[in-house]
């Protein structure tokens, strides 16, 4: 009896480590979805980006960790056509922003997570664009194999100034916002 009581109490210690131990759940990219929206004094573009690779890290139900790689060559505009279409993709691949010829990826990784409620994490993350590297903070709700969220990036500080009314005078009705937003959808 006192054998059994051993092993039961060893079965469930193993039980609850295996539980605790945190596993990697990879991102299904091809069924997951970035839109983002850049705003200017005079309107808006919107359209999608797609990512290329990313992990959700879980302790039992609870997310400890994530890291997500972006194609930032894939960025298109869904508002426009035709030759005023690829003109603006041309732009957002160009130097004056992304600069896809030399960044081809952007990085995000996840430094801090906390409880926010149920199934809402408050997440401070590593945002690399164009070789630059910055903080950002944002809520995640994850709900079964769906995680997403909406992020609020300021092109700035990754050195994307063009016709930034902060660094630039006399722009006009020509400024477009420092910020963009971005809207996730990820598939687990």
């Amino acid at each position: 009896m006192k054998n059994l009581k051993s092993i039961a109490l060893a079965l469930t210690v193993v039980l609850s480590t295996l539980s605790m131990t945190a596993q990697t759940k990879k991102v299904d990219a091809s069924k997951s979805t970035i839109n983002w929206v850049g705003k200017k004094v005079t309107g808006e573009h919107s359209g999608t980006i797609n990512l290329k690779d990313g992990a959700l890290v879980f302790k039992g139900t609870k997310l400890v960790g994530g890291n997500f790689t972006v194609d930032m060559a894939s960025i298109v505009t869904t508002d426009l056509e035709g030759k005023s279409k690829e003109n603006l993709e041309g732009h957002l691949k160009s130097d004056d922003f992304f600069g896809t010829d030399k960044f081809q990826t952007a990085t995000l990784v996840f430094k801090t997570i906390g409880a926010k409620g149920k199934n809402v994490y408050r997440v401070t993350s590593d945002l690399t664009i164009k070789g630059k590297t910055n903080p950002i903070t944002f809520d995640i709700t994850v709900n079964g194999n769906t995680a997403t969220t909406n992020l609020v990036v300021d092109r700035t500080k990754y050195d994307i100034k063009y016709k930034s009314g902060n660094f630039f005078e006399n722009l006009g009705d020509k400024v477009i916002n420092d910020e963009f937003e971005l809207a996730v959808s990820l598939k687990i």
